[in-house]
């Protein structure tokens, strides 16, 4: 590794360690270099650095920036129970509902009203294994390529296939949410059909853990505005971000007690 190369990496972790990763288009142009030029310095940073998705962070923080649903799984899981018992409270017989993946929405099953019939779209294998049994819903399975870390499939015609479905509420969930850089997963392939759910529905809610706020993760899915309700557990970060919307967005924000955050 030349001078040069050292120089570059030590302003790049300089500018990391600031803020959140940073886009390989970014840094080349921080760096007055190619992005390729940037590629062969994290080769040769001995560790320090990687890219995730096209974005530049330093290793020593992507063990907890990176999505791993095994260790989601137990993660604030009664948190997550409770804020699926609120979201089901909205739940009205007859409803179709477009049910995201993760850990956090495979507890609406357990909170459904047995006695309402309801369609559920899911791209999710853990929540379809979750609901297939209960006999008042209507489970349709959107199918493709398997992705184990996120027990979810994709396909190119997803995004068609939702947009053609007469979806009443999506439900989504994400692995950061910011007040300016707005809600973000771990995963680009979840993207596409997280948005054209957002698009179909006639009432967008996001239901998040508190201690997701003021995160920003690698792939962006929408501003915090498209929401039409977002659920969360009461703690000052969630407040303090939600507080910035401007009132006339008419995002209604249902905050509940319940046990602390487990980070």
């Amino acid at each position: 590794m030349n001078n040069h190369s050292a120089v570059r990496l030590d302003r790049l972790q300089a500018i990391l360690r600031e803020g959140s990763p940073l886009p390989l288009s970014d840094a080349a142009q921080l760096c007055g270099v190619s992005e390729m030029t940037i590629r062969r310095d994290v080769a040769h940073s001995n560790g320090l650095l990687e890219i995730l998705g096209g974005r530049l962070l330093l290793a020593e923080a992507s063990a907890g920036s990176v999505y791993r649903l095994e260790r989601e799984i137990d993660a604030s899981a009664p948190i997550k129970q409770a804020l699926c018992q609120q979201l089901a409270s909205h739940i009205e017989d007859g409803d179709t509902l477009y049910v995201d993946c993760g850990t956090t929405l495979v507890h609406l099953a357990a909170a459904l009203n047995r006695q309402q019939t309801l369609t559920l779209v899911t791209c999710a294998l853990n929540v379809a294994n979750a609901v297939g049994h209960l006999p008042g819903v209507r489970l349709v399975m959107l199918g493709g390529l398997f992705h184990a870390a996120t027990q979810s499939f994709t396909a190119t015609d997803m995004p068609e296939t939702i947009r053609r479905l007469g979806i009443n509420k999506a439900f989504i969930s994400a692995g950061g949410v910011h007040a300016s850089r707005g809600v973000s997963c771990f995963h680009f392939h979840e993207v596409a059909a997280k948005q054209a759910a957002l698009e179909s529905a006639m009432q967008r809610f996001l239901i998040v853990d508190a201690r997701k706020f003021e995160m920003v993760r690698p792939a962006f899915i929408a501003p915090l505005s498209d929401f039409d309700v977002v659920i969360s557990n009461s703690h000052p970060a969630a407040r303090d971000c939600l507080g910035t919307l401007d009132p006339e967005l008419c995002v209604t924000a249902e905050m509940i007690d319940c046990h602390p955050s487990i980070d």
